[in-house]
């Protein structure tokens, strides 16, 4: 908010509507909910709110976790052995298990599904000790060797993904349908905003009025960011 020319209850109803509204809110529905007249105003807003969703101390996750790989956007041809980049985006998942239930998330756009990415997202994001549960890739080999409890299964068909690895693949679905449906595809460039708002949405989920508070709090606990940054490549 810093040197904001936008009146500070707008940044406020914005901030609430975003955390507490189901469905999340697009630049565009932002715009004509709070009356902006222009729709650069409020994808701004929108795109400083994202960044302002990620608390720079949070927790690993815990326990025992599962953690897979998907491609987000793009057209499915040309994609030899699913691991193949071509345009779309590779996306890296891992869900708390609580139970039959799942815990918290954690999303982040990698290069490839090489060892050195997908290790590193483990690293990065869940405690050492925990145990990680995966499919057989062999980009996951090095968990145990760094600490972790590894499971890995074999999935031999795509359709048994699902069955060995169920709260990451309902992410991912929820995911892919919040994107298609509220903001109707997500360039490349801007993708882990829309993770980062998704997550922090997703593990406050039961209590959105706490979201709410949460959003505001963590916006002052990151610097400025100019109107150009946003436009550059993450």
């Amino acid at each position: 908010m810093h040197r904001t020319r936008i009146a500070l209850p707008l940044w406020f109803w914005a901030a609430y509507l975003v955390a507490t509204h189901t469905p999340g809110m697009s630049g565009l529905q932002l715009q004509r909910q709070l009356g902006i007249t222009r729709y650069e105003t409020a994808w701004a807003l929108l795109q400083k709110l994202r960044r302002a969703m990620v608390r720079p101390d949070r927790d690993p996750l815990q326990a025992e976790v599962e953690v897979d790989e998907s491609y987000i956007g793009g057209p499915e041809v040309g994609l030899r052995g699913g691991r193949q980049l071509l345009d779309k985006a590779l996306v890296v998942a891992a869900v708390e298990v609580r139970g039959r239930a799942s815990g918290r998330v954690r999303l982040q756009v990698v290069p490839n599904a090489s060892g050195p990415a997908l290790t590193g997202f483990v690293q990065a994001h869940v405690a050492a000790g925990a145990i990680v549960r995966t499919d057989a890739w062999q980009g996951y080999a090095r968990l145990t060797a760094l600490g972790y409890r590894h499971r890995p299964r074999t999935q031999r068909h795509p359709a048994r993904a699902e069955r060995i690895l169920p709260r990451v693949h309902r992410v991912f679905g929820n995911l892919k349908t919040w994107l298609r449906g509220t903001h109707h595809g997500v360039g490349h460039q801007h993708l882990q905003g829309y993770l980062d708002e998704f997550t922090f949405r997703f593990n406050r989920r039961r209590t959105p009025m706490a979201a709410f508070q949460t959003l505001l709090g963590l916006a002052t606990l990151h610097g400025p960011t100019p109107y150009h940054r946003l436009y550059r490549s993450e």
